[in-house]
């Protein structure tokens, strides 16, 4: 990665998917390359299954940690319609690697609204440059749902060509040490999901 461009990276998600965790690990590796990061994260009601979203920006000399709208290089979406909400912060020519994932919010909870059925077209028809993963799946097969952040890591990590070596060593700085064999184990299936949809 060129040290000079400032790299926006847009992480979101609902409380309890491990957006935070991911955005710590993603920090960890670019101080560790190098660069100059800053990080940003709003919670809003992260305990009740509000939206998370972290917003992690590094390059030679990084100012703000806000991304504005249309500034994200890459928008990393732990969630279908999360994904679709924060659309208008990428680049023109940016990136969306979505989790298969639908986790209903309140107002379809209440029956208020419907849950869009053709939510992952409407993405595809903004973004060119969608990529769309079952990390969930994955990492139950790893042996632990919650391991689906770190899932989504290793896609991450694959389509950007971050050194492997640097975010596996800050996963086992950032993981607690019960939940680092699944989470090392979740990251190299990441790595091998993003060979198998590109």
């Amino acid at each position: 990665m060129e040290k000079r461009k400032v790299t926006n990276v847009l992480i979101v998600g609902v409380g309890g998917q491990g957006t935070l965790l991911t955005s710590r690990i993603l920090a960890d590796v670019a101080v560790r390359m190098g660069f100059d990061v800053k990080v940003s994260e709003i919670h809003g009601m992260a305990q009740r299954g509000g939206s998370v979203v972290s917003q992690v920006r590094f390059g030679e000399k990084v100012y703000s940690p806000i991304i504005k709208k249309g500034d994200a290089d890459l928008l990393l979406a732990f969630e279908k319609i999360e994904a679709a909400r924060w659309l208008e912060y990428l680049k023109p020519d940016g990136r969306v690697i979505v989790n298969n994932e639908r986790i209903d919010p309140l107002p379809v909870m209440s029956g208020k609204v419907k849950y869009p059925d053709d939510i992952v077209d409407r993405i595809k028809a903004v973004v060119a440059n969608t990529l769309m993963v079952n990390a969930t799946e994955t990492a139950i097969a790893c042996g632990n749902v919650k391991a689906a952040n770190v899932v989504l890591l290793g896609v991450l990590t694959a389509a950007t060509g971050l050194p492997v070596d640097k975010v596996k060593q800050a996963i086992e700085r950032n993981v607690p040490s019960k939940a680092l064999e699944v989470n090392l184990k979740a990251f190299k299936a990441g790595l091998e999901l993003y060979s198998t949809v590109v």
